[in-house]
């Protein structure tokens, strides 16, 4: 997505050969007109998938997922990254690795929001590693539901999370694809 990828130019910056700074317009402020084009670009790929429900990872994803959700006129869910005292009834939990954070947080899902008649599209801000992404496909199988496809805004594909998320068979759509970081150097996948 040329947008985007000007955007990551122009605001992002590479404090290292891992870490991008993105915080301008994705994930501490929010550009909401760059959400809505980022939203369009995710409707137009995955609109003939039957999809039912857009689900996303609090808290990063949730700008370009509602967006998404809005122009499919499609109910959104959140997975939480910790089970909180208000989240009563069943769950569905698997263990993932924030490679942000460098621990592990329990991913949860509230079996109310899920049936298995879903078909599940996934929306995240960034892949690196794949954790994130699969384990919101675990959660979403482990329900009896099905995956739709992957929605990510930025993917680190020198990174390993492209390659396993396409081994296990999943449609990967990511909207910017960067093949190289390393301090003030942002290079994208040709």
């Amino acid at each position: 997505m040329e947008t985007l990828c000007k955007r990551i130019l122009e605001e992002g910056r590479a404090l290292s050969s891992t870490v991008l700074k993105v915080d301008s317009f994705l994930n501490h402020q929010v550009d909401p007109k760059l959400m809505y084009e980022i939203g369009t670009d995710f409707k137009n790929y995955f609109k003939d998938r039957g999809i039912t429900k857009i689900f996303t990872i609090e808290s990063s994803g949730i700008a370009p997922t509602v967006m998404t959700a809005m122009q499919m006129d499609l109910p959104m869910v959140t997975l939480k990254k910790q089970k909180g005292r208000n989240l009563d009834g069943d769950v569905y939990q698997t263990t993932v690795h924030s490679f942000t954070k460098g621990s592990d947080y329990e991913l949860t899902l509230s079996a109310k929001y899920i049936t298995k008649e879903d078909n599940i599209l996934i929306i995240d801000d960034f892949l690196a590693n794949g954790e994130a992404a699969l384990g919101a496909a675990r959660l979403v199988e482990e329900a009896g539901a099905k995956v739709a496809g992957i929605g990510i805004v930025i993917e680190k594909s020198f990174q390993p999370g492209h390659d396993m998320i396409m081994s296990k068979g999943y449609d990967l759509y990511s909207l910017a694809r960067i093949s190289k970081l390393e301090e003030g150097l942002i290079e994208f996948v040709k």
